[in-house]
Parts: C-alpha cells; sequence; structure tokens
C-alpha cells in the first residue's frame, strides 16, 4: 500500500508517480496480475528515500529549535 499518489505532495517522486500511473491506465486488468509491479517497486522505493531526505531535515530543524530554546532559558535564567 502505498500514500496517496498526489504529485504536489511527493515532488521527488512526480516521474514514477506519473509512469505508475500511466501504466494503471493502460493495463486496466493487467495490474491486478503484476504488469505495473516494477513500477511499484520503483515508486516504494523512491517514497523510502524521500522520506529519509524529510526526516533528515526535521531532526536538523528541531536540532536548531532545541539550541534556541536552550539559549533562551539560559538568557531568561540569567535575567532572574
Amino acid at each position: 500500500m502505498h500514500p496517496p499518489l498526489t504529485l504536489h505532495r511527493h515532488p521527488m517522486c512526480a516521474e514514477v508517480i506519473e509512469a505508475f500511473q500511466k501504466c494503471h491506465a493502460e493495463h486496466p486488468v493487467g495490474k491486478f496480475f503484476g504488469n505495473c509491479t516494477d513500477l511499484k517497486v520503483q515508486l516504494d522505493r523512491c517514497f523510502r528515500q524521500e522520506k529519509a531526505v524529510k526526516r533528515k531535515a526535521n531532526f536538523e530543524q528541531s536540532k536548531k529549535l532545541k539550541e534556541n530554546l536552550l539559549a533562551q532559558r539560559k538568557e531568561t535564567a540569567g535575567q532572574s
């Protein structure tokens, strides 16, 4: 199972999504018998890579926010 295939939410995987959707449109019955399986595997890999990139960016952002919060706490504690 994959997340909704909206291009604006998955810009890194746009080409694979379009190819996968085209395969499903061209093979309405064959998609149930493995005609689009290779594209599905590519799509899953792309989603995993995209998630790893987003996870890393979120982690870096959280480190910066934590550092700012600690700096503000030290500043506030120093003023009291």
